[in-house]
């Protein structure tokens, strides 16, 4: 097999004049392996009774084993591998001294990525390909063991946080991206082995003490799982079994979560599956906490359309999430904790799922166990708050919580105060539904109360009675009689002065002025005015001299805030230019990244909406207007019709009058109607 970890173009013989039992042994150890889905390695690697994994003497002998699967061995040309033979053990023994010789280490990523020979790579790709044409698997063997050669810069923390979510592949030019995106297409069914051999590589590069860097592992997993993130998401049981087998060895158990975290990144269903897979299990260890959150909010911020993680989390996830947010004195450390609790809301939209009308009643009864008198207040307020919407969202909620009533009286209780106290703000059809189950309740109370006595029994009663007095008595409906008077009065006003001509000879004013009222008002409206000239006869003799002392003593003040002022606007003005030039410098470099890492189809939808907008334009928009125009013109017509052809101030006049008329007799009729039934009602009561 071809090998780039520092000896390119040596070869390995491997011979075929071996005995039958030897091959048949072989062939059962392939059917075995085959069986087990193809990917045995992760699960070998948790059992301790077996002894450790041995390195192999090349890079790429871990798919040494599915090259078998095909029952077809590769061997390079006969004169080749004669003449190669004798020193193939040497060579083999010398290639971990030609690694640290061939690969200069760079100061930085980006500088290794430059230095990157692509053209070479493309001819060591050939190269593998001409002679192992029917196994795929030292192609991309040789793709891993290349870029991890050649990208030889220091090693950065292995979660990469620092840095953008698609770091280190985001560094890869056009050309070296479609070579691998090539490769990988050609080598669809491998993935899943060979992403299993980047992380079982990064582990046992990290048990050295001079490790080398892992960076074309890192872009290998992240270019297989930008194309197929649900590979990340096959094997997750026995990637949550090797996670804990190093739980002692943070930097092996970061990079596990770092490698399966990236197919978030591109599909937010296999993010959560990942997430909830081994990330949550682990969310309790104090070294992996950090950043089993600090990924979640990554990853729910990269995906604001919530709707693709629908139907991943279901109550046996969700629970243990809520205690980990609310529960005091837990695993997480208090700023963890507020972090997740921010993460909580969009936790529980991703939790009801999209059709929460059917679903919200399996939720209740973990709510209900929750919600006990002694939890804390914050807990207690989310609590509440989920089984109200359980409550008004999915009907079938009722029905579970009168089958758990009764062993949770403590926690009914505490719900149905908080109805009572919500009771006004809750939608009329809740009321009705709730009505049948405080029945239900109040029934349940009167057969309990001969055997059960108990304090929380007696406040279920009590507080069943106060939601039944809330339904049966609705109250007076002051408002809308004080509505009713109001109208009332005005209209019986309006009519007595329009039927007298004037106010001065309605009956209205004659009432005001036998009660007294018109002189008592009189009075007041004189001494109102006496009042207020006096008012302004003060202002005029007095504002100058206040005004004069408001100069002396604030004008030093305003020169001040003045002078304060016009240093803050140069300081200001200073910064916004160095702001307004760092955006001009580094404006274009944003455009030219946008542009480079935007995918295809993103502009592809930007061309559909165009079409789309410029259909709708077409086909609504401008004969929707045509219409409008249409319309605005008959009546256009119709009025220079109805004016005798030609529109004047008095035809508008008599128009508006009789719109006018036909109004007040509208107003007319609708007063009578309301005295009428005003009447009845207070004849009623």
């Amino acid at each position: 097999m071809a090998s780039n970890n520092g000896s390119v173009g040596k070869w390995e013989v491997v011979k075929k004049g071996k005995k039958n039992t030897s091959s048949g042994g072989a062939k059962n150890a392939t059917d075995k392996k085959t069986g087990s889905g193809g990917r045995k390695a992760l699960g070998e690697s948790n059992q301790p009774s077996r002894p450790p994994l041995k390195m192999s003497e090349t890079l790429y002998d871990g798919f040494e084993k599915m090259g078998k699967k095909q029952n077809k061995e590769q061997v390079p040309p006969a004169a080749e591998s004669e003449n190669k033979k004798p020193s193939s053990s040497k060579q083999s023994k010398k290639t971990p001294s030609s690694n640290t010789v061939t690969s200069p280490t760079h100061k930085s990523l980006e500088e290794a990525f430059k230095a990157l020979d692509v053209g070479d790579l493309k001819q060591q790709l050939a190269r593998s390909q001409t002679l192992f044409p029917e196994n795929p698997s030292v192609w991309l063997k040789d793709l891993a063991g290349y870029l991890n050669l050649h990208l030889t810069a220091p090693e950065a923390e292995p979660t990469l946080s620092s840095y953008a979510h698609d770091y280190p592949y985001c560094l890869t030019g056009k050309e070296l991206k479609g070579v691998i995106k090539g490769l990988i297409a050609r080598c669809g069914d491998i993935l899943p082995d060979l992403l299993d051999h980047c992380v079982y590589t990064m582990l046992r590069e990290l048990d050295r003490q001079s490790g080398e860097p892992l960076h074309g592992y890192r872009v290998c997993i992240q270019a297989i799982l930008q194309d197929k993130p649900r590979i990340a998401t096959q094997n997750l049981p026995e990637y949550l079994e090797l996670l804990r087998s190093v739980q002692n060895r943070p930097v092996k158990c970061l990079t596990i979560m770092w490698a399966l975290g990236q197919a978030g990144f591109f599909d937010l269903s296999q993010g959560l599956r990942v997430w909830l897979g081994i990330m949550l299990p682990v969310l309790g260890v104090k070294s992996l906490s950090s950043y089993a959150i600090a990924y979640l909010e990554r990853l729910l911020l990269l995906h604001a359309n919530l709707t693709k993680g629908f139907g991943i989390m279901g109550p046996k996830e969700f629970f243990p999430l809520l205690d980990f947010a609310f529960m005091p004195k837990n695993a997480l450390s208090p700023s963890l904790q507020e972090q997740l609790r921010r993460l909580y809301p969009r936790l529980k939209v991703l939790a009801f799922g999209a059709k929460p009308e059917s679903t919200l009643h399996t939720y209740l009864p973990s709510f209900l166990s929750r919600a006990t008198p002694h939890c804390p207040d914050d807990m207690k307020r989310e609590l509440l708050s989920s089984m109200t919407e359980c409550l008004c969202v999915d009907v079938q909620s009722l029905g579970v919580w009168r089958q758990l009533y009764t062993k949770h009286l403590a926690q009914s209780s505490l719900l149905l105060n908080h109805l009572l106290k919500s009771w006004n703000i809750l939608p009329p059809k809740v009321r009705k539904n709730l009505e049948e189950t405080i029945q239900s309740f109040r029934v349940t109370n009167e057969e309990m109360r001969d055997t059960v006595e108990s304090q929380d029994l007696q406040e279920c009663n009590s507080l069943c009675q106060n939601l039944q007095v809330k339904m049966r008595g609705r109250g007076f409906p002051w408002s809308k009689l004080l509505m009713v008077l109001l109208v009332f009065v005005a209209g019986f006003i309006a009519h007595d002065i329009r039927s007298h001509g004037s106010f001065t000879d309605s009956s209205t004013a004659k009432h005001l002025r036998s009660s007294g009222i018109t002189a008592v008002s009189q009075q007041a409206w004189g001494k109102i005015s006496v009042y207020t000239k006096q008012g302004f006869s003060w202002l005029e003799t007095n504002t100058p001299h206040y005004y004069s002392e408001c100069v002396r003593v604030m004008g030093p003040l305003m020169e001040q805030s003045l002078e304060k002022a016009k240093t803050a606007a140069i300081f200001i003005s200073e910064n916004t230019t160095q702001f307004i030039l760092w955006v001009k410098e580094k404006t274009p470099q944003a455009i030219e990244w946008l542009n480079a890492n935007t995918p295809d189809s993103v502009f592809q939808v930007l061309d559909y909406l165009k079409e789309l907008l410029l259909f709708l334009h077409q086909n609504y928009i401008l004969p929707a207007l045509a219409y409008v125009a249409d319309l605005l013109q008959r009546a256009w017509t119709n009025l220079q019709d109805s004016c005798n052809g030609e529109v004047s101030v008095s035809c508008l006049q008599s128009h508006a009058l009789s719109f006018t008329n036909s109004t007040w007799q509208l107003l007319q009729h609708t007063t009578s109607a309301i005295k009428t039934w005003a009447q009845e009602l207070l004849t009623r009561a």
